[in-house]
């Protein structure tokens, strides 16, 4: 976008609410930070690494029951029950379900929570399901949900596989120089579509009881349900192009035998398989690795396969559960936890060589991965270096985990042959980071130049972005790592050039990965800082102002995950500890660390810390699929918090 031209007004600074009495007091910090310190040292597994909860909504736990009956034919009874607990734990008042906490109800996430209730045995005439039942019917019913919950219901009978999209198996063999071609699409779009052009190509269909079924939730009778992808509206748009498209596939796929099938559909289950990592999961994340299985059940993998027996033994790591509750994460994120929580400690003067950041240093060296994944297609002559998120993603090391880790492994001393080893994986992270810079200047989470706008119009990207665009939250991510190695000089010039490019017209700017603008802006700041960036400048001015007056009444920043769906919602919600840290984190390092908000913020996460040195959150603030999907990441309320107050005690001396 733009950037206005306009200046902030000179009263913008002092605009802001600020929290009466917010004066900081000697000792208050040095407390806090101690506690903090204390939570996060007990919280490290022996191993040395951090993973703290990784949370989504109701469908995820509800989503294992379709899952298991799907592959085993049965759930376990005892989980059933647990995760009967755990979704209806998470309605709302009207029946619904949402997408994060304290959200409104989402359709689709109602829709396949309750079809999972059903497949647990819950009768339909139970009272918290009628309210769920007529939450769904008022937003239309089965016929309005999106592509995806579809597909989830077409695999069980409860939907026409007609309705749904096409998406034939001959893709694999478009070369890689082809405008479209699955390299196009994002990292988990492609594992995800691998299997879904086997799915929706071999329309398997899990027969269930009658009582299991969803035909209540349509408010058409049967006879006049119409199974259609979508409605071709403009003759000349990308739109009606893939509707078009999907037609002459239709056609194709009611041939006999289509010229090729059988050779596409084995190249795609073989794609699938090679792509299988090392714990069982398809690129760490469920979405990917739930269709994966699917996909290779359908085309004849009994449950005696390797391949399907230890996809299916590898959710168990990603399950947490006690006597009443069931809880089936998304992801896991110990990379990512472990490197911020190193980076917070040793910011907040834990010693390089502390125990635990060293075991935690260690630990981080040995996940760095060696393997040529899926970006050597666009990026060929680059040695492989970096870091993924999860345990294991060796197909997929990410720009973020990327430039965070070299980061963490700095700021401790290992050993001096460890330590010779941690300078090498740096150094390769370093070139693969480099490397991997888009051409206008920013970087995306896994791919370069991974921006085909078009691919934002085909049929399933109702749920699941299609693309991984350069965004300014990694982009400040490198930026800082490219400054604590003071390396990349002409890089950092482009990566700036972007960020001024892509700040919105108020001044803030969009945050990709993290909830929404607070996390973009505040980020984005200190990158510009660690840059070398005045802070009078005009775009940097603008930005300072667009935080301080989206701050609180008490002092913290919040904002919802609705900022996704309505922009003009931006830099509002309920205060959370993440939030504001980000914010703080950012305005201290523009050089306002002596202002009435930064006092005030630091005043807000002071008066809100817990008596075991934790903050109190359960909003939302991780982004998956905006618009769609979203998380809670458990150690946010702890290491950024940290972060803050110890970046506020290092500069508070430093004048406005």
């Amino acid at each position: 976008m733009q950037v206005a031209s306009t200046n902030p007004q000179p009263d913008a600074f002092e605009s802001s609410p600020i929290l009466a009495g917010s004066e900081v007091l000697p000792g208050q910090i040095e407390t806090a930070i101690h506690f903090a310190q204390q939570s996060l040292l007990k919280r490290q597994n022996p191993a040395g690494y951090w993973a703290g909860e990784l949370r989504a909504d109701a469908s995820v736990p509800a989503g294992y029951i379709p899952l298991m009956v799907f592959m085993r034919g049965v759930v376990d009874p005892d989980r059933a029950r647990k995760i009967v607990n755990s979704v209806k734990a998470q309605q709302n008042l009207d029946g619904s379900w949402s997408s994060h906490y304290a959200g409104p109800g989402d359709l689709n996430v109602s829709i396949q929570a309750y079809f999972g209730l059903k497949l647990a045995g819950v009768p339909a005439q139970e009272p918290f399901m009628q309210l769920g039942r007529d939450y769904i019917l008022s937003q239309g019913g089965i016929s309005r949900a999106n592509v995806f919950t579809k597909i989830w219901l077409a695999l069980f009978g409860q939907y026409d596989w007609i309705g749904t999209p096409s998406v034939p198996p001959e893709i694999i063999f478009l070369p890689n120089w082809f405008y479209l071609n699955i390299y196009e699409f994002a990292s988990w779009s492609r594992e995800t579509l691998m299997a879904l052009s086997v799915v929706l190509t071999l329309k398997p269909v899990c027969l269930t009881s009658p009582e299991a079924g969803v035909g209540e939730l349509y408010l058409e009778p049967v006879a006049a349900r119409s199974f259609r992808l979508g409605k071709i509206e403009r003759l000349l748009s990308w739109r009606s192009f893939f509707l078009l498209a999907d037609r002459l596939f239709k056609l194709w796929e009611r041939l006999p035998s289509p010229p090729g099938r059988k050779r596409a559909l084995q190249r795609v289950v073989d794609w699938i398989v090679e792509h299988q990592e090392t714990d069982g999961s398809w690129g760490g994340i469920l979405l990917p690795w739930i269709y994966s299985l699917y996909a290779l059940k359908s085309f004849g993998f009994g449950l005696e396969h390797p391949v399907i027996q230890h996809g299916l033994n590898g959710f168990e790591d990603f399950i947490i559960e006690d006597e009443t509750d069931f809880r089936f994460q998304p992801a896991t994120s110990p990379v990512w936890d472990t490197a911020w929580n190193l980076i917070a400690l040793r910011d907040s003067g834990l010693a390089a060589d502390h125990p635990a950041l060293v075991k935690a240093a260690g630990w981080l060296v040995g996940k760095e991965i060696r393997k040529a994944g899926d970006w050597r297609v666009k990026n060929p002559d680059t040695e492989p270096g970096g870091w993924s998120f999860e345990f294991v993603n060796d197909w997929y090391p990410d720009l973020d985990d990327s430039a965070v880790v070299p980061r963490a492994l700095l700021g401790v001393q290992l050993p001096f042959l460890d330590e010779q080893a941690k300078a090498q994986a740096i150094q390769r992270a370093l070139k693969w980071v480099l490397n991997m810079q888009s051409q206008d200047g920013g970087w995306g989470a896994f791919d370069r130049d991974n921006n085909k706008q078009v691919l934002t119009h085909v049929p399933f990207a109702d749920f699941m972005s299609p693309l991984d665009p350069t965004c300014a939250d990694v982009t400040a991510h490198v930026m800082e790592m490219l400054v604590g190695l003071n390396q990349g000089q002409a890089a950092l010039r482009r990566a700036v050039a972007f960020l001024k490019v892509n700040q919105e017209p108020d001044g803030a700017w969009y945050g990709r990965w993290g909830v929404n603008y607070v996390y973009g802006t505040g980020l984005t700041l200190a990158g510009l800082a660690a840059a070398g960036e005045h802070s009078q400048q005009p775009f940097v001015q603008r930005a300072i102002a667009w935080l301080i007056a989206h701050q609180n009444p008490d002092g913290g920043w919040g904002e919802t995950c609705q900022t996704y769906e309505d922009p003009d919602l931006r830099g509002k919600g309920p205060s959370t500890a993440s939030q504001t840290a980000w914010a703080l984190i950012g305005l201290i390092k523009a050089g306002m660390v002596s202002s009435p908000s930064v006092q005030a913020g630091i005043h807000y996460l002071l008066s809100t810390q817990a008596a075991d040195g934790t903050w109190q959150e359960a909003y939302y603030t991780g982004a998956g699929f905006p618009k769609v999907f979203y998380l809670r990441y458990d150690f946010y309320r702890l290491c950024f918090p940290l972060i803050a107050l110890a970046l506020f005690q290092k500069n508070q001396s430093r004048p406005t």
